[in-house]
């Protein structure tokens, strides 16, 4: 494998495992947050929070791996 490739791909990896962190975490402490109001709402108690959190996580994958994708266009496009 060419080693510009290897290095795309450890991009793209490694932004998509920070995005799946950071959108499952997001998530997860929205929920808490949401729970902890002093007017909980009926949206809040009827998510499931494990849910919100595995869809945290999955638009955090696919924005990790897009910006990861964007700024590999951008490098290559000015060589």
């Amino acid at each position: 494998m060419e080693r510009k490739t290897k290095r795309l791909l450890l991009l793209v990896a490694s932004c998509s495992v920070a995005g799946v962190i950071l959108g499952g975490t997001t998530s997860w402490a929205e929920s808490n947050l949401c729970l902890q109001a002093e007017q909980v709402t009926s949206d809040c108690l009827i998510q499931n929070p494990m849910q919100k959190t595995i869809s945290g996580m999955s638009t955090g994958l696919l924005a990790g791996a897009g910006a990861a994708c964007g700024v590999a266009w951008n490098v290559s496009h000015e060589d």
